[in-house]
Parts: structure tokens; sequence; C-alpha cells
């Protein structure tokens, strides 16, 4: 799984001993750390047909409503319960939600302890765009509580950095694989990939190889290769394992640490290799290679 798909982001999520409690509740064990939560909703900038929240609260938030959207997240801390389809449902730390399209439902705490979670809520024209090409249609997942730690760490991908907007590319494959999880569960996942068009996946890498300190759009890679930006996503992973925007992030990272290897200012390097910024730097630099910026350029003085 790429690093910006991994389940570090999983860390730190209590296991809680339930069982059936009073008024529709559940009873936990160990729960949440010593305090209340604070209430309170984040929402991250948002992108076409993709809206990102972090929400906290203690006991029963929403009202029964609909979106029209597909409505899916993680729960982090707590125990999320919701009615949903004529029962009442339970998630825990971990585990996945989803929540179909025009489906009425409710949200609460289930404990005393709060909640706490994250969701995005994805156009369904996202979606159907994904899966023409494997001609099936939207799925649909029975169970609106699942235990998948791969799409957890995929939805948590795109919810890590709430005040991050999403990138073109980082999107392109991020739908791809909650469409392949969703299928998945659904019962109908999409045909095997076949053969990979290994030219035109070489051409989509040497294009970003060649433009890797700029953003490069999903129309860019299109044109060049002549793929439509999902079937690029999956023939570009089979073929290098990994997706187009990891790649051009490694490619970033790479440039950058050969600067400050060579005694560049790691603002100046940051903003040289196409990051916003030295913290975006910082945050992306320890997750490939396990230390800051500043620690790598430490060891560099230290052996010169």
């Amino acid at each position: 799984m790429d690093e910006d798909l991994s389940h570090h982001a999983l860390e730190g999520l209590e296991r809680l001993c339930t069982a059936p409690g009073d008024a529709g509740r559940v009873i936990a064990s160990g729960a949440i750390a010593a305090g209340t939560i604070a209430p309170g909703i984040v929402t991250a900038p948002a992108f076409p047909g993709i809206e990102r929240i972090e929400a906290q609260f203690a006991g029963n938030a929403f009202e029964p409503h609909r979106h029209d959207t597909y409505a899916l997240g993680v729960t982090i801390k707590g125990v999320q319960t919701f009615s949903y389809r004529g029962e009442r449902r339970f998630s825990l730390p971990g585990q996945v939600i989803v929540l179909h399209p025009d489906e009425e439902h409710d949200g609460g705490a289930g404990t005393d302890h709060g909640l706490q979670y994250r969701m995005l809520y994805l156009e369904p024209a996202l979606l159907f765009d994904c899966l023409e090409a494997a001609r099936i249609g939207l799925p649909f997942v029975d169970q609106p509580v699942v235990s998948d730690p791969s799409l957890a760490g995929t939805l948590l991908a795109a919810l890590g950095e709430l005040d991050r907007e999403l990138d073109e590319l980082f999107v392109d494959d991020f739908v791809s694989r909650v469409a392949g999880g969703l299928a998945r569960h659904a019962g109908t996942p999409p045909r095997p990939l076949g053969s990979i068009a290994w030219r035109r996946a070489r051409l989509a890498r040497d294009y970003l190889e060649a433009h890797a300190t700029r953003a490069v759009t999903s129309g860019e890679l299109e044109a060049v290769t002549g793929l439509d930006r999902f079937q690029l996503a999956r023939h570009f992973r089979a073929a290098f394992a990994t997706s187009p925007h990891r790649y051009l992030l490694m490619r970033r990272l790479q440039q950058a640490r050969a600067m400050i290897g060579a005694g560049e200012a790691l603002a100046e390097a940051a903003l040289a290799t196409g990051f916003a910024d030295q913290s975006h730097l910082n945050r992306h630099f320890k997750k490939a290679y396990g230390m800051t910026p500043g620690q790598w350029a430490g060891l560099g003085r230290a052996h010169r």
C-alpha cells in the first residue's frame, strides 16, 4: 500500500469491549481517555464532487436526514451509533461506515465518552465515471458498517490532512480504489485489468519525471497517454506498484533531498520542488524517509 494510503492513519485507535446497553447505547470498557470531547466540526477545503469533515460530539447530534451523496467515513474514537434501513447500527474505532445516497439516517455517540469520526461525501457521478469502463453500476453495500483495514486506510488518506486541498492526481487514484472497495463489498468487483498498457504507463511516468516540480493535471496525462484518468490510475499502479500522484511526490522528495544534502535551506528546497511550504515538505519527507529534512541535513553535515 502507498505511504499516503498507509495504515499509520489507524494507529492509536482504541480497542473497545462492548455489550448491549440501555436506550440503544453500548457499554464501553476502557474507552476514550479521561475527559469530555469538545463538540465541533472541522470542514476541509472542497474538491469538485468531494466534501470532507471531522466531527466530534457527545449525545445525539443529528436528527434523521438524507444525503444525495455517498457518505463514507471512519470512526476514530468512541462508538458511533445511527439508525439505518430499519436497524440500529454501531461503529467502533477503525471501522468503515458506508451510507448510500437518499438513505435516511440519524447519528450520535453510542457512549457517554463521546465520539470522533471523519467523513467524506462523494458524489455518485464520480464513482459512475470510474466504474463505467468496468460496465458495472453504482455499488450498493448492504452492511453500513464494515471492518476493512484496506478501505479504511484508503479513506483516511483523503481524510488525514483536512487543512490541505486534495490533489487532482491523488483523487483519480483515490476514487478508483474506493470504487473497487465498495464494489467488492457489494459483491460486484470490477473485471480483471487484463494486459497492462505498458507503453502508455511509461509515457505517463516519463511526463511526470519531466514535470516533477509543478502540479500535473489529470487532463495532461490523459492527453499524453490516450487513457482516461481512471484507466490510467489502474494501469499505472499495475505497472509501477504506485499511483501517478505518489510517483510524482517521490520525485519531488528525491530532488528536495538532493538539494538539502547540497546545503540548500529547507524552505528554499521546499518551494523549489513544488511543496506548499516547509511544513508540507516536512510531513511528506518524514513519511517517506522516517526522519525530518532537518535531521537528514544534520546527518549529512556530521559526515562532512
